[in-house]
């Protein structure tokens, strides 16, 4: 790890500026700093944003305000989130393990980086860590790459759980920085790779996400699954998260999301469309699937991704419309 300085921030404000001068913001540190010990990240300063007093939960009108230092731990067990929104309880603890859940931070967890090993490491060829080098993964080892987003740039996925859960339940990421407050759509939070896939996210230098917005509940039913290697602490091969609410025997209200397919978590209105208004029944998700699934493209170890998402999404929908 190359040397560095460590700052503290007793505020927002004063991390702000910090952030101004050039200083990269740590919260939990679960990801950077695996990333500075691979000298992937090589930050000359840091700013802790532990104690801006961005760790608390609590209601904002009708939905649930989730401060950015809050630990997954936390939001998990929180009896608002479980009772109300129990999609993002199950999302977190389905992700890494204890100690990491303990530590880790909303709004660090939804700036986490790919878990591509040839991200990871400095030897490869890595549009994402150096753009123009080219992206050794598409010809490599990509069993756990993307299939959905891909560019010729870039085919590393988004590895989180949390981000998934949030994007179905249609939450807003608060954010703080040199041109005043914004309000940004989870759903327009990550970037696609395209041509530059050095960036992740919308955010601008300078900026820090204060909180997520959760809306109000919706009462539907709220199901997540992990489709994994193992399990616990393994990242996501396909997950699916689902809200929807049945009236009659029929899908009234359908949200769903994808995490590990695509090179950001994964929302497609027309999968929610085609469901809307039918009865539930095994033809009906493998046609919500195919649509899915329509651009959907493999590099070879990854393939099985495309048949295992038709079916952990047929899954996932009969567990949430049945009884």
């Amino acid at each position: 790890m190359k040397a560095f300085t460590l700052d503290h921030a007793p505020s927002a404000d004063t991390a702000l500026a910090a952030m101004g001068q050039g200083a990269t913001a740590i919260a939990g540190g679960t990801n950077l700093v695996d990333l500075m010990k691979l000298q992937v990240a090589t930050p000359e300063r840091l700013v802790s944003i532990r104690h801006t007093g961005l760790d608390t939960i609590g209601y904002d009108g009708d939905g649930l305000r989730i401060g950015a230092l809050v630990t997954n731990a936390d939001c998990a067990a929180d009896m608002r989130v479980r009772q109300d929104w129990p999609l993002l309880s199950q999302a977190i603890l389905a992700g890494a393990s204890p100690q990491l859940r303990n530590r880790a931070t909303t709004g660090g967890n939804l700036c986490q980086r790919t878990r591509c090993g040839y991200f990871t490491d400095t030897t490869q060829a890595c549009n994402k860590r150096e753009p123009g080098t080219g992206c050794a993964a598409r010809e490599g080892f990509n069993r756990i790459h993307a299939v959905l987003g891909t560019s010729e740039a870039c085919i590393a996925t988004y590895p989180g759980d949390m981000a998934v859960a949030l994007l179905a339940l249609d939450a807003v990421v608060l954010t703080q920085g040199p041109f005043g407050l914004r309000q940004i759509p989870l759903a327009m939070f990550h970037r696609e790779p395209g041509e530059d896939p050095s960036r992740d996210n919308v955010l601008q230098p300078g900026e820090l996400i204060t909180a997520v917005k959760l809306p109000a509940p919706t009462g539907g039913r709220q199901v997540y699954r992990k489709v994994r290697d193992r399990a616990s602490y393994a990242f996501a091969l396909v997950s699916v998260a689902v809200d929807l609410t049945m009236e009659q025997g029929r899908i009234a209200r359908c949200a769903l999301a994808f995490g590990s397919l695509g090179t950001v978590p994964w929302r497609d209105p027309a999968v929610e469309a085609v469901l809307v208004g039918e009865v539930p029944s095994p033809a009906l998700f493998a046609q919500a699937a195919e649509i899915l699934l329509r651009d959907a493209r493999g590099f070879g170890a990854n393939d099985f991704k495309i048949p295992l998402a038709a079916r952990a999404l047929a899954a996932t929908l009969a567990q949430a419309t049945k009884g």
